[in-house]
C-alpha cells in the first residue's frame, strides 16, 4: 500500500487548512449518507439511528480522536452483531449495550492497553470482516428481492429460493442496476469518478424508481432528528447475556477502529496514530451515540481511505462531514424518503462482498495460516459472530502452540557429504526423532549442519553436543555453528562454563 502525498498539518489549529479539508468533507458527506442508512438498514435498526451514529462519529470522535485523519462512523462490520442484539433484546436495550461498550473502551484506553489489539492473528480478523460481508451480502439479497431477511447466516442462505419465488421484479432491477453501476463506476472517466460512486448509485436508482413510477419500499426515516432521539432502555433479565454483549462489541468496535487507524497511517507520512487517545475517543462516541439512539460507531477504513485521498489535511475534514450529515438530516429528511431500500440493499451485496480481500487471501496462503483464515469465515458464518470469533483466536494460538514446539529436520546426500537442516524449536520432546534422523548418517562422513531454531532447550543443547562429540572421535567431520553460541542466544545468558565442562569431560 502505497503512501499518499497528501501531509497532515502539523501546525497551526483547527482551521490551518480550510482549503483542503472543506472539499474533502464533502465528498465523505457524500460516501458516509449512503453507506449510514444502508447499515442501518442491514442491522435492522431505526435508519435514523445509522444517521445519529454518522453525525457522533464526525463530530464527537473527530473533535477528540487520536487518529488525524481517520473517519468515524457507522461500520459494516457490527452490522451482524448488532442485529442479533436488537433481534435478542430490543433496540432500546441494544442501544444500552452500545453505551456499555463505549464505557469500557474509555476505561481500557485510560489503562493503555489499545496496542494490545493489534496482537491478534490477522487471519482471524480478515477472516472475521470477509465473513462478515458474506453475512450482509445474504442478508440483503433478499432485499434487493423484495423480501424481507432471514435472521441468521445460513436461514439467509436457505431462504433465498423462497425469496427468489416470491420476488418483486422492480426491486430487483434497482437492486441490480446500483450493483451494476458501483462495479462499472471505476472504468468511466475520471471527471466522472470524481463523484463517490456509491451516491452516483443510489442517486441513480432513485431517479429511476422515481421517473417510472415504481412500487418498491422507500426509506421511513420514522420522524425528525430530535424525534429519534431517545434514551437507552436499561437491561432486564438475561444479565450474563447482556455483559457478554457488552464485551464483545467493545472487542470487536476497538479492533476495528485500532486497526483501521494503522492502516490509515499508512496511507499518509504525517503524524501517526496515538492509539490510546482513539480508543477512547471511539468510547466517548459509543457512549454518546448509545444514549442518543443511535447506532455503535467505529472508525472505518472506506471513509478514511476516501478522506485522505480527497485531501484532507486535519481532523477538521472529519468533523465537517459529521456536521453535513446533521444539516441535511436536519433540513432536507424528505430527500431521503424518495430513495428505494432495493438500492441501499444493493449498495450492501457491493459492500459486502468487497469485506472478501483477495489480496489478503493470497498473502495468508502465502504465510501458511489460510485455515485459520477459513475455519474462522466457516465457523462465523455456521455458529454466529462471537462463537466463530471464538473458534478463530482457538484455531490461531493451536497454530502459535504448533509452530513452538514444532521442528522439521532434514538429512540429504549432497557430492560426498550430508546436508543436514535443523528448523524451527529443538525442545526434549523432539530429541528422538533428531538422534534417529543423525543416525541414518553413515560413521565418518563429511557433515555441513545448519541450524535455523528458533529455539534451543538443554535436552536439544546435550542432544546435538553428545552426536557431534561421537561422530567427530569415529573419524567424521562436523560443519556447525559453535553450539554455545546459539544455546546463549535461545537461552538469554552464557553458557561457556557449562559447555567447556562437558568438553572436558568428553
Amino acid at each position: 500500500m502505497s503512501k499518499s502525498t497528501v501531509q497532515p498539518s502539523k501546525s497551526g489549529g483547527l482551521f490551518s487548512a480550510l482549503s483542503s479539508d472543506l472539499p474533502a468533507s464533502l465528498v465523505v458527506f457524500l460516501v458516509a449518507l449512503p453507506l449510514s442508512l444502508g447499515i442501518a438498514l442491514a442491522s435492522g435498526a431505526p435508519l435514523m439511528g445509522g444517521l445519529i451514529a454518522a453525525v457522533i462519529g464526525g463530530i464527537v470522535i473527530g473533535l477528540v480522536g487520536g487518529a488525524p485523519l481517520q473517519v468515524s462512523g457507522p461500520a459494516a462490520g457490527l452490522t451482524v452483531m448488532v442485529f442479533e442484539y436488537i433481534q435478542r433484546f430490543g433496540w432500546g436495550t441494544t442501544c444500552a449495550i452500545t453505551v456499555g461498550a463505549g464505557v469500557l473502551q474509555l476505561l481500557l484506553g485510560s489503562l493503555g492497553v489499545a496496542p494490545i489489539a493489534l496482537g491478534i492473528s490477522p487471519a482471524v480478523i480478515h477472516a472475521l470482516l470477509a465473513a462478515i460481508g458474506i453475512l450482509i451480502a445474504l442478508s440483503q439479497a433478499h432485499v434487493v428481492l423484495g423480501a424481507k431477511p432471514h435472521g441468521e447466516g445460513l436461514k439467509n442462505l436457505m431462504s433465498l429460493p423462497e425469496s427468489f419465488g416470491h420476488m418483486n421484479s422492480s426491486a430487483l432491477m434497482l437492486g441490480l442496476l446500483t450493483i451494476a453501476i458501483l462495479v462499472l463506476w471505476p472504468k468511466l472517466p475520471a471527471k466522472l469518478r470524481a463523484f463517490p460512486a456509491a451516491l452516483a448509485a443510489v442517486f441513480i436508482a432513485t431517479l429511476v424508481s422515481t421517473a417510472l413510477g415504481l412500487d418498491v419500499k422507500k426509506v421511513e426515516l420514522g420522524g425528525s432528528l430530535l424525534a429519534s432521539i431517545k434514551l437507552p432502555i436499561m437491561p432486564q433479565g438475561d444479565l450474563a447475556g447482556i455483559i457478554t454483549a457488552v464485551v464483545a462489541l467493545c472487542f470487536v468496535a476497538s479492533a476495528e477502529s485500532l486497526l483501521s487507524a494503522v492502516a490509515t497511517d499508512k496511507l499518509h507520512t504525517g503524524p501517526r496514530a496515538n492509539l490510546n487517545k482513539e480508543l477512547m475517543a471511539q468510547g466517548a462516541g459509543n457512549t454518546l451515540s448509545g444514549l442518543l439512539g443511535g447506532l455503535p460507531v467505529t472508525g472505518v477504513i472506506v471513509r478514511s481511505t476516501t478522506n485522505i485521498g480527497a485531501g484532507a489535511k486535519t481532523q477538521l475534514s472529519a468533523i465537517l462531514h459529521g456536521v453535513w450529515v446533521l444539516l441535511f438530516v436536519s433540513f432536507l429528511p424528505s430527500v431521503l424518503g424518495l430513495v428505494p431500500l432495493a438500492a441501499l440493499a444493493g449498495l450492501l451485496v457491493f459492500t459486502g462482498l468487497r469485506l472478501v480481500n483477495v489480496g489478503h487471501i493470497r498473502e495468508l496462503a502465502h504465510r501458511g495460516e489460510i485455515w485459520i483464515y477459513a475455519v474462522t469465515l466457516v465457523a462465523v458464518v455456521a455458529t454466529g459472530l462471537l462463537e466463530g470469533l471464538a473458534i478463530g483466536l482457538g484455531a490461531a494460538l493451536l497454530r502459535l502452540l504448533w509452530k513452538l514446539t514444532h521442528v522439521e529436520i532434514h538429512v540429504e546426500q549432497v557430492e560426498g557429504r550430508y546436508e543436514v537442516l535443523i528448523d524451527g524449536t529443538l525442545t526434549f520432546a523432539r530429541v528422538p526423532a533428531l538422534i534417529t534422523k543423525l543416525g541414518q548418517i553413515p560413521t565418518g562422513a563429511e557433515v555441513h549442519v545448519d541450524l535455523a531454531l528458533r529455539y534451543l532447550d538443554h535436552a536439544g543443547f546435550e542432544a546435538l553436543h553428545s552426536w557431534q562429540s561421537t561422530h567427530e572421535k569415529l573419524g567424521g567431520k562436523v560443519h556447525l555453528e559453535h553450539l554455545e553460541e546459539i544455546w546463549s542466544r535461545s537461552n538469554g545468558r552464557k553458557r561457556t562454563a557449562k559447555v567447556k565442562a562437558v568438553e572436558v569431560a568428553a
